[in-house]
């Protein structure tokens, strides 16, 4: 099955971009995604393709209209498998556990706002708003390209299966340190029990080693105790 994946922008040509590299580029070349982006302007209003106007209340710049993106999401969507995406600020936290359910649809339209955000009543035209972090940008297709790499990879027979399973935050800890030859680097030697062959004890230094490294740089991850400390 193919995943498609709709960006709507006012700044089209902004994609693949870095996605027609590497594994995402592969994926579509192989057909397991078929990426499209769409200028928002093809929906604008008037002669003008009007998109954008001054927020009612008042207030520096501008705001983007909900009928054109109204009439992208009703020219773009299926009456299945569909899923929209509002790239917002305010939406949830972008984190693998999103990314794996955006990577079940068959379909993701990704909006991308700009200026000062979209109408408040865009925000019930579609089915999740989500963020990739506390920041602000220029606008939401940064973000569309960072949601796209990391759905793209879990979708079926675009990587090894086992190697997603693997990597970071898949399993609620950071990776576990990774190394390759040689053996000694300039009197940095690779962990023996790497070498063992021991399979079971390697399996165990893994874990270990993720949730020390996890402790220390992302103690935010893990369950606290009672005194709130990360157990």
């Amino acid at each position: 099955m193919t995943l498609r994946i709709d960006v709507i922008s006012l700044f089209p040509g902004i994609f693949p971009g870095p996605l027609a590299e590497s594994i995402p580029g592969r994926a579509m070349e192989r057909g397991l995604v078929e990426l499209r982006a769409h200028d928002l302007r093809e929906w604008g209003l008037g002669r003008h393709r009007s998109v954008d106007d001054y927020p009612f209340g008042g207030g520096a710049g501008m705001i983007l209209r909900p009928e054109p993106i109204a009439g992208a999401l009703r020219a773009l969507s299926r009456k299945e498998g569909s899923t929209s995406v509002l790239l917002d600020p305010g939406g949830r936290t972008f984190d693998q556990a999103t990314a794996r359910d955006l990577a079940r649809s068959d379909h993701l339209i990704l909006i991308c706002p700009r200026y000062e955000g979209v109408d408040h009543r865009v925000r019930s035209m579609v089915d999740r708003e989500v963020s990739i972090g506390d920041y602000v940008l220029s606008g939401g297709e940064l973000p569309a390209l960072v949601i796209i790499d990391a759905v793209v990879r879990l979708v079926p027979g675009v990587i090894d299966a086992a190697s997603s399973i693997e990597e970071s935050f898949s399993e609620g800890l950071l990776e576990y340190p990774q190394y390759t030859r040689p053996a000694d680097f300039e009197g940095d030697a690779v962990p023996p029990v790497l070498l063992s062959g021991h399979h079971g004890e390697v399996a165990r230094w893994r874990r270990e080693q993720g949730l020390e490294r996890t402790r220390r740089e992302r103690p935010d991850m893990l369950p606290t105790g009672d005194d709130g400390e990360p157990t």
